[in-house]
């Protein structure tokens, strides 16, 4: 059966120092060229039906430097709406609200984790009607990603927080029979 590959971005300024980053489109650092770069060779020889990219730069770049050509940009894949919290760090946040943690409480002016879910499942009703024609990648944000993960399973949006997602790391949802399952993570 075919299957879903899942590419986060390189390095920004931002990723590097625990930054939440949503909509401030920041460029990849030299760091963050190089490891997406190094994704090509992991890709090489390998064909996508389709390949969807968040339409922000750090997302644009990574999949050109890991050879990738972008069959489309999609806003469902943009990063976790941060709100109040865009350009914080976790432990900013938490000197306010000492429980604080984004998948169970969303942010200020942002988006809920059911919220992200509901993206990423429109997301994934689109990546599975492309799989009758091949594989697709999907180029997206860590968050976002591990949502989207989660929601493959079945499971809450929320459940995301159990997967942890370095940068330019690459990921495989597939399938066992018909059940959908993760093949690779964090690769």
């Amino acid at each position: 059966m075919r299957e879903i590959v899942l590419l986060r971005h390189g390095q920004t300024e931002w990723s590097a120092t625990g930054r939440h980053t949503s909509f401030t489109d920041l460029p990849l650092t030299p760091a963050g060229e190089r490891q997406a770069a190094q994704l090509a060779g992991r890709l090489a020889g390998r064909a996508f039906a389709a390949v969807l990219c968040s339409p922000l730069q750090r997302a644009v770049r990574t999949a050109a430097l890991a050879g990738l050509e972008i069959t489309a940009t999609d806003d469902d894949l943009l990063e976790w709406n941060y709100g109040a919290y865009e350009g914080r760090t976790t432990p900013e946040i938490r000197q306010e609200r000492p429980e604080w943690t984004l998948w169970q409480h969303g942010c200020p002016g942002g988006e809920t984790a059911a919220q992200v879910g509901a993206r990423c499942d429109r997301v994934l009703e689109r990546a599975r009607t492309m799989l009758a024609s091949g594989d697709v990648a999907l180029v997206g944000h860590g968050h976002l990603l591990r949502a989207l993960t989660a929601r493959w399973l079945g499971l809450p949006a929320a459940d995301g927080a159990l997967f942890r997602l370095e940068t330019a790391t690459l990921s495989v949802l597939g399938f066992e029979r018909e059940q959908p399952v993760l093949l690779r993570w964090n690769s």
